[in-house]
């Protein structure tokens, strides 16, 4: 067995204009000094990660590291959410997702695409030259607004949207393939990629590419009153990533999951600090450990309600807790018999 490496936070929600989050350099050491081993980069952005350097030159990448590393922390992934949302887009949401992209590309649907789809392939090779084996994304989405089946859906609808979806993405994943670099999908509301059972028919359509893996978060599975528990002994062979995300979902008699259009701290579903919401991250941290996950635990802080900066030290503390320091020995081993095989016939009489 494996111990899990962390804690590590995931910066996309802490990069800022103000100090200490508005530098590579500062925020480093600012999450180092919050308790963390290492930190997750979003790659789109600039404050604190060019894409294009990094793509292009190892020694760039060096150095990057290199001043992590000297501020106490790993650089863990790399992550492209914004970017793979916009490899699939359908147009009821491309006023919405347009925003996400570079200013030159935005209202050119085709251009957009083309743009996230070169991003994606450089963080990919960016996470080579930094010696990174696992890439954070997600898959975009064109079947999404289809996703409650009325108006009754044609026949072939899905099929055709996830095809799509599929010849999208595949030649990204032979260029992952090529890198050495597993694509890690997020599975989450508004991908096409939601759950396990839109996360198997799009691996069918690429041939259960070895590199299409996913991105373990349980706040989202809550959310969506899905076992996951079983989400891990299904597909642990897949999760190459561990977001540690924590949610609450609490139905009333006026709203239940799909939260009646209301705001967040609204919502009858969720997200939460660690600790504050229903997530059991002691049987997580137990299963992933089971099944020999040798990935990072990384904090992704969303709250309706706490602060964020408590939100991350009180994470680096939590995942700290939960990390299970695996065991090289069998807690019986005081009672072995040191039978050899002989012994072992004669106990079962074969001798």
């Amino acid at each position: 067995m494996k111990t899990i490496k962390g804690p590590a936070l995931f910066l996309a929600q802490f990069a800022g204009d103000e100090a200490p989050f508005d530098s590579w350099d500062a925020i480093t050491r600012w999450a180092a000094d919050c308790g963390y081993l290492g930190v997750q980069v979003p790659s789109w952005d600039g404050r604190l990660f060019d894409l294009e350097k990094a793509a292009s030159s190892k020694d760039w990448c060096d150095e990057f590291k290199g001043k992590a590393a000297e501020n106490g922390v790993e650089v863990t992934e790399l992550s492209t959410h914004l970017q793979g949302q916009l490899v699939a887009v359908h147009p009821a949401y491309d006023a919405a997702f347009d925003g996400f992209a570079a200013p030159g590309v935005r209202g050119n649907p085709k251009a957009r695409q083309e743009w996230a789809v070169d991003q994606v392939r450089k963080a990919i090779t960016a996470s080579r030259n930094l010696g990174i084996g696992a890439h954070a994304t997600f898959s975009g989405a064109l079947a999404w607004p289809f996703v409650y089946p009325w108006p009754q859906r044609p026949a072939g609808l899905v099929e055709a949207a996830f095809d799509e979806l599929a010849a999208r993405w595949r030649p990204i994943l032979e260029h992952a393939e090529e890198m050495g670099v597993d694509v890690c999908y997020e599975i989450h509301p508004g991908e096409d990629l939601h759950d396990g059972v839109s996360y198997e028919m799009f691996l069918e359509r690429v041939g259960g590419h070895p590199r299409a893996c996913m991105l373990y978060d349980p706040s989202h599975y809550v959310l969506q009153h899905l076992d996951y528990l079983q989400n891990i002994d299904i597909y642990h062979d897949r999760i190459r990533m561990f977001h540690v995300k924590d949610a609450e979902l609490n139905p009333t008699g006026r709203q239940g999951v799909y939260g009646g259009f209301q705001s967040w701290v609204d919502r009858a579903g969720r997200f939460r600090s660690l600790g504050d919401g229903q997530v059991d991250f002691g049987a997580v941290f137990s299963k992933l450990t089971q099944y020999d996950f040798d990935g990072w635990a990384v904090v992704e802080w969303e709250c309706a309600l706490k602060h964020p900066e408590d939100g991350a030290r009180e994470g680096a503390a939590f995942v700290r807790d939960h990390i299970i320091r695996v065991t090289e020995k069998a807690f019986d081993d005081f009672a072995g018999s040191g039978a050899d095989d002989a012994a072992n016939r004669r106990m079962l009489g074969l001798d």
